[in-house]
């Protein structure tokens, strides 16, 4: 029999038996913009459009730790991770021009009233954040680090990487892991280049107490973490470990522990735990 109103079936028609076809899943939503879709890939251009202005941008944060590991094989949820920068403030108003031309929006209020230690900027795109550190790191403790941006690219120097975590007061896993990750890379030593500066570090922890006592302590942490708590694959590379970690930490405290201390750091000494030694970070809201 002929088919009705002329359409033949084709041979090519799957056969449901009356079930209704299946419904295909959505293509991956694809974004479209000025910027890169990896942050780490993102933060490296950011510095590279500030090295060909002659800014000192270097890169902080999370990121910065795999910049100078990149054999590290730990999975890095990098899609959601925020984009942190430093710079002098000598450099903070180019660096805004430049985030605006390189597709970001500055949160106006927040930069009006903090911009001269910190800026915060937003890929209204991916909705990617991009924080600036002008000048000085402020958390648990402080360092300057304006006159040693200067000393390494694309980064901040290590020592200034590592100083980062361990002012953390209530330090956690991943910051761990982070400056692990750092130490099984890297020698100690009392210069900038390739090396993890001691001068640097022991400078902060021989002069302040509170800087000294938050430092060992984690130093103590990663040691009871190394022996008790690291899980299988969290600090694997694609190579033998450079340096043995446990050396490491050993070599770090002694260090800071065989440091002539000033007299203000023997004074605060007295005081001890009886004053808290560290100021809890300020988290401030983000407007536009």
């Amino acid at each position: 029999m002929a088919p009705e109103d002329g359409f033949a079936p084709s041979e090519e028609a799957p056969a449901t038996g009356g079930r209704p076809l299946p419904v295909p899943e959505p293509a991956p939503r694809v974004i479209v913009g000025p910027t890169l879709h990896d942050p780490l890939a993102e933060a490296l251009r950011l510095i590279g459009l500030a090295d060909e202005q002659g800014l000192q941008v270097r890169l902080m944060g999370g990121l910065s730790f795999h910049v100078r590991v990149p054999d590290w094989t730990a999975h890095v949820e990098r899609e959601r991770r925020d984009i942190d920068l430093a710079t002098r403030s000598a450099d903070r108003k180019a660096l805004t021009g430049l985030l605006e031309g390189a597709g970001y929006a500055g949160d106006r209020q927040y930069n009006a009233l903090y911009g001269h230690k910190q800026m915060y900027f937003m890929d209204p795109v991916r909705g990617r954040p991009v924080d600036v550190i002008v000048d000085r790191l402020e958390m648990c403790h402080t360092f300057v680090f304006t006159d040693r941006l200067g000393l390494d690219r694309p980064t901040v120097p290590l020592a200034e990487m590592a100083l980062s975590k361990l002012q953390i007061a209530h330090i956690n896993r991943k910051d761990i892991l982070d400056l692990l990750a750092l130490l099984s890379g890297y020698p100690l030593g009392p210069g900038d280049e390739q090396t993890i500066s001691l001068t640097r570090i022991t400078a902060l922890t021989s002069s302040d107490w509170g800087w000294w006592r938050t430092v060992t302590g984690n130093l103590d942490k990663l040691r009871l973490f190394l022996a008790t708590e690291l899980q299988a694959g969290e600090l694997e590379f694609s190579r033998p470990a450079r340096f043995d970690l446990t050396t490491q930490i050993s070599e770090l405290r002694g260090a800071i522990e065989d440091a002539p201390k000033t007299t203000r750091w023997k004074l605060r000494a007295q005081v001890g735990e009886r004053l808290q030694w560290f100021q809890e970070p300020e988290e401030v809201g983000h407007g536009r």
